[in-house]
């Protein structure tokens, strides 16, 4: 399992005990758990991206499933696309739209949607969203690491 340290750099295969400031990943013993904190480590949003885009951060690639941190700041969008895995989106903080197909999906804190491989979605924070607005993209890889 990889893993991005607290400082936002370079990825980490080891546990040891978590530091003091809550952005560190914790591992079982075994390396069989992580945990990570992933408001914590999201990258802040950057309002000022040319193309409108969010900030973008890879959390983990581990057995199975990516984690990756999306942060928005209000109008912002990341227009539509498809992806060669199933994916879940869950909004952890803020306010996002999630569309796929003629749907559109309010994501609030606590929403989830999953979506099947290489479907045409997109991702849009409204204008009147509170500054940042987190979105957890976790890619059902499937893979072993």
């Amino acid at each position: 399992m990889t893993v991005e340290d607290g400082a936002g750099g370079a990825p980490t295969n080891g546990g040891g005990p978590a530091n003091d400031d809550g952005r560190t990943v914790g591992e079982g013993e075994d390396g069989s758990a992580a945990t990570i904190d992933v408001l914590s480590l999201a990258a802040p949003p950057d309002p000022e991206h040319p193309r409108g885009r969010p900030a973008v951060k890879r959390l983990m690639v581990g057995d199975g499933a990516n984690l990756i941190a999306f942060t928005f700041a209000p109008g912002q969008s990341f227009p539509d696309h498809s992806v060669a895995h199933p994916i879940t989106v869950q909004c952890l903080s803020g306010e996002l739209t999630f569309g796929c197909g003629d749907e559109t999906i309010r994501l609030t804190p606590c929403a989830v949607v999953h979506c099947r491989e290489r479907v045409l979605h997109r991702v849009d924070c409204p204008d009147d969203a509170p500054d940042t607005n987190v979105l957890l993209l976790t890619m059902l890889t499937g893979e072993r690491h």
